[in-house]
């Protein structure tokens, strides 16, 4: 099991979390803020078995938009093992 930690600029949010739900993920965010210019950013956090990480990677880089400029970046993700979680 891994833990996707995704930080996406607040204008990607919207269609990274619908292409996740609608290839069946589950997705929880978070309002965030960071960066030098204190922009608006959301976290996307998903839990995944190991073998559907790639497949929620790829839907996360087809539903950003593309970076203003050269070098610049839409999206950071941290991949992250689970050892254990359960339902309550």
């Amino acid at each position: 099991m891994k833990l996707i930690l995704a930080i996406l600029r607040d204008e990607d949010s919207e269609n990274v979390s619908h292409g996740l739900i609608s290839a069946g993920f589950r997705v929880t965010r978070i309002a965030s803020t960071g960066g030098f210019w204190r922009r608006g950013n959301t976290t996307v956090m998903i839990g995944v078995e190991d073998e559907k990480v790639d497949e929620a990677v790829e839907i996360m880089r087809t539903h950003c938009g593309r970076p203003a400029e050269a070098g610049s970046y839409r999206a950071t993700l941290f991949v992250l093992n689970v050892a254990h979680y359960e339902h309550i």
